[in-house]
């Protein structure tokens, strides 16, 4: 009986023989380690972007979304509502009813037509409070509108850096005056390129006072977004469900269940995000693993041409004293070699192309995305790979433990 010393000196000399057909073999399953490897490294390096920039919007922020929340992919009734109006923000200032409460900023936003002379751009308006400012880390060039710019229900603009470009011709624009739906706008501030990798792209966005965005520019009374932020990390919770009680009491709602008004904290953002782009990341991984069947699949034929293209070696061997398990083992030893080499290789590939992609998002698209080396990835994928060897190996392995060795000696 063979040693299992000697099983694999001999199942590596079998591989090395033809080391042309042996790479080929593996190529299947190379490609599909290194697809996954890519998906998983590029799906954790996109949630960690994400992720980063929601909890840089601070982890004490709460956001009241009016209508109620989505409970199907089809429930679109709970889009589009116009729940949340004047005196709900009200009612949320009150001390009484939100102690908690730190600051609360209205937001509406639309789109609308902006000219400069005779050069005219399709722009995003976003109405807010000078707490925009604050809450996502602005810095323009020039000014930022006040709260008095809000109650005068100012016109005043803060430009994003597209809009300049598109607009203005490498005019400065400070002082200037931008019509946006026919509306004179004096732009007292300029904001610098965020670049479209970032949560919110303030590139082609004019920021107004929500005030001015509801009268003059979107024709609208009630709120796209109320954004809240609690007096510390630790009153989230309780200030949240301040928020739903004082919603409830003020649009009369008794049942919970017929709220219509989503409130989500950073970190329920931030838990539904990971749950998408992890859903996403393993659904590429199953479309990828195909690749690591296909892979299986020609192993198993190239495997078959083997053991009959090696009968006379095969009849030699028994008749030298070599046993059914010892030619079973040294075939399937073979087969879970190749595939395991695919799968290293596979890994080494898949994180050199992972890490070269994550420096050219970052280039591309002005973000910090990081590379991440998905252990996870690796080592599923070296199971996967050993599997898929053992699994298809098996047959041609049989069929050559199942050769007899006197017609294996005849054979031509």
């Amino acid at each position: 009986m063979m040693t299992y010393k000697h099983t694999a000196r001999t199942a590596l000399r079998g591989l090395t023989t033809n080391r042309s057909r042996s790479f080929l073999t593996i190529l299947g399953i190379v490609i599909g380690i290194t697809s996954i490897m890519l998906v998983v490294s590029l799906g954790a390096g996109a949630q960690a972007l994400i992720l980063g920039q929601i909890q840089g919007l601070g982890t004490n922020t709460i956001a009241v979304i009016p209508g109620r929340e989505p409970t199907s992919p089809s429930d679109v009734t709970s889009l589009y509502s116009d729940s949340l109006k004047e005196k709900d923000l009200t009612a949320l200032k009150n001390k009484a009813n939100v102690p908690g409460l730190k600051s609360i900023m209205p937001v509406v936003f639309g789109a609308g037509a902006g000219s400069y002379g005779a050069n005219a751009y399709q722009i995003s308006v976003f109405g807010a409070t000078e707490l925009m400012q604050e809450i996502f880390d602005l810095h323009p060039r020039g000014e930022f509108f006040t709260s008095e710019d809000i109650s005068a229900r100012a016109d005043v603009t803060v430009l994003g850096s597209k809009i300049v470009e598109r607009l203005f011709d490498g005019t400065d624009p400070l002082g200037q005056k931008i019509k946006i739906k026919g509306r004179n706008f004096r732009i007292i501030g300029v904001l610098p390129q965020s670049g479209g990798g970032s949560l919110f792209n303030f590139d082609d966005m004019a920021l107004v006072p929500y005030s001015t965005a509801q009268d003059y520019i979107l024709g609208q009374k009630h709120f796209s977004r109320l954004i809240i932020q609690a007096e510390s990390d630790i009153m989230v919770s309780s200030t949240a469900e301040d928020i739903k009680l004082t919603l409830r009491e003020s649009h009369n709602i008794t049942d919970p269940t017929k709220d219509d008004f989503t409130v989500q904290t950073q970190q329920d953002l931030a838990n539904r995000l990971s749950t998408i782009t992890s859903a996403l990341t393993y659904f590429l991984v199953a479309v990828a693993s195909i690749a690591l069947f296909v892979g299986g699949v020609g192993i198993m034929n190239i495997m078959l041409v083997s053991v009959t293209e090696r009968t006379r070696e095969i009849g030699l061997r028994k008749a030298l004293g070599a046993t059914d398990r010892d030619i079973l083992s040294q075939f399937l030893l073979e087969a879970v070699l190749l595939t395991a080499i695919g799968g290293v290789i596979g890994i080494i590939l898949g994180a050199m192309l992972a890490f070269g992609i994550s420096i050219g998002l970052s280039k591309g698209l002005g973000v910090d995305w990081q590379f991440v080396f998905p252990w996870n990835g690796a080592f599923l994928g070296l199971g996967v790979s050993g599997l898929i060897g053992l699994i298809f190996g098996s047959y041609p392995a049989k069929q050559a433990a199942k050769k007899s060795p006197i017609e294996a000696l005849r054979y031509e």
